[in-house]
């Protein structure tokens, strides 16, 4: 029996944050949690502009305008 394992690209869906973390919800049901020390700009930020983001390539990114920062999914997943 042969089996074929077909490789998705992880997709965001929502993005929220505590106090010192970033918790990113994928399309698949889990939650990638990690530090925002991680990322100067978003540790930096108010909660304001932590919360004005966009989705990006059907959430392969998330991008936060006001700070000019990107972040792939993938990248956080590595």
């Amino acid at each position: 029996m042969s089996t074929t394992t077909v490789e998705r690209t992880p997709l965001a869906t929502d993005v929220a944050f505590g106090t010192d973390e970033m918790t990113v919800r994928l399309a698949d049901g889990r939650r990638l949690s990690v530090p925002l020390a991680w990322f100067p700009k978003l540790a930096r930020a108010t909660r304001p502009q932590l919360g004005n983001f966009e989705l990006i390539g059907d959430g392969e990114g998330i991008h936060w305008p006001d700070l000019d920062e990107d972040i792939s999914v993938a990248g956080l997943l590595r």
